[in-house]
């Protein structure tokens, strides 16, 4: 899939933990040609087989709270007691290479890039699980957590699907290919959408 280079997007995708956004945005991240995901800083422990600088950047809570007073992050956010921030260079280096840039982020960190940057430059979407019982059986499949951590999550992940209200498109990830799949096709109309918007713009400039 090839996006016109000129028109460059933010690409957010939040949702509750277990629902999908994470394996979505690196299915997106294959299919989708000029694109860049927004690596983020977190003061949480390294998983296994995750890889500093490809992952996150793993970083303590002094370096972290060092780069909010620098400026460093364009949106920061707590997340179970873990902090995460996205560096604004992220955006700017993508911008600079005629890139688009994919947020894997919560819809805390989804309303401060709304923010700092105009609506018609923000694709951003919610994706929810079928149901709360597949959540459940979704977040136990990871075998990441104990009965009580993911408790503490479905608890979490009910409250943060509250906020889909705030997001331009929300889809159900019932399939994954599926859910990438309109993903894919939204995406390309609205660059298409843009395109037609600047086109028209710029015949109104002229005729004027």
């Amino acid at each position: 899939m090839n996006i016109e280079k000129r028109f460059k997007k933010l690409i957010i995708i939040s949702s509750p933990s277990g629902a999908g956004k994470t394996t979505i945005c690196k299915f997106l991240l294959k299919k989708i040609k000029n694109v860049e995901l927004s690596i983020s800083y977190t003061t949480r422990h390294k998983r296994i087989n995750e890889i500093n600088g490809k992952d996150y950047y793993f970083i303590d809570k002094k370096k972290f709270f060092s780069l909010i007073k620098e400026n460093y992050f364009i949106e920061s956010a707590s997340v179970f007691k873990n902090y995460y921030g996205s560096p604004l260079a992220n955006i700017n280096k993508a911008f600079k290479k005629n890139n688009h840039i994919l947020f894997d982020i919560d819809w805390q960190g989804a309303r401060k890039l709304r923010k700092n940057f105009p609506a018609n430059q923000i694709i951003d979407f919610f994706i929810l699980p079928p149901n709360k019982k597949e959540l459940k059986r979704r977040l136990e499949k990871r075998g990441r957590d104990n009965k009580k951590e993911i408790s503490m999550r479905l608890s979490h992940a009910i409250k943060e699907i509250y906020h889909h209200v705030d997001y331009k498109y929300i889809l159900i990830n019932e399939n994954i290919n599926e859910t990438v799949n309109n993903l894919l096709n939204i995406i390309k109309h609205e660059v298409l959408i843009s395109s037609i918007e600047y086109k028209v713009n710029r015949k109104l400039k002229f005729i004027k």
